[in-house]
């Protein structure tokens, strides 16, 4: 053997690959959170950009050139807010049930029931 010549089998890696870790593995079943800022503002960007190319569209198609352009991109934009609003709305519904029934404490209806459903 040569004096650079070694055996090779002392740096060779572990048997069991999954004991070095090098980052997390993230969980399986997780699903990816749609209901947060990147994905509202990328909703609305792809909507209005979508109306905007089928105004471009129908003024080409009928000679009108702003028109419709104007027009689909206001249509858009006002729907856009509506289900932003309504999804705001629906959500603050959610919460405010949530920290009512948090305030509340134990449920009240269920012990009622109980009770009555022991003397029946």
């Amino acid at each position: 053997m040569h004096a650079f010549t070694s055996d090779w089998t002392s740096l060779a890696l572990p048997e069991n690959p999954g004991s070095m870790k090098l980052l997390p593995r993230p969980p399986k079943n997780v699903r990816v959170n749609t209901e947060d800022s990147l994905g509202h503002g990328m909703d609305a960007v792809i909507m209005l950009a979508i109306f905007l190319g089928a105004g471009f569209g129908l003024d080409r198609l009928l000679g009108t050139m702003p028109i419709f352009m104007i027009v689909m991109t206001v249509v858009g934009s006002v729907g856009l807010f509506a289900r932003f609003f309504y999804r705001y709305e629906a959500k603050m519904n959610e919460h405010d049930a949530q920290r009512l029934a948090k305030l509340s404490g134990p449920d009240q209806s269920s012990a009622a029931g109980g009770a009555n459903g022991e003397a029946a």
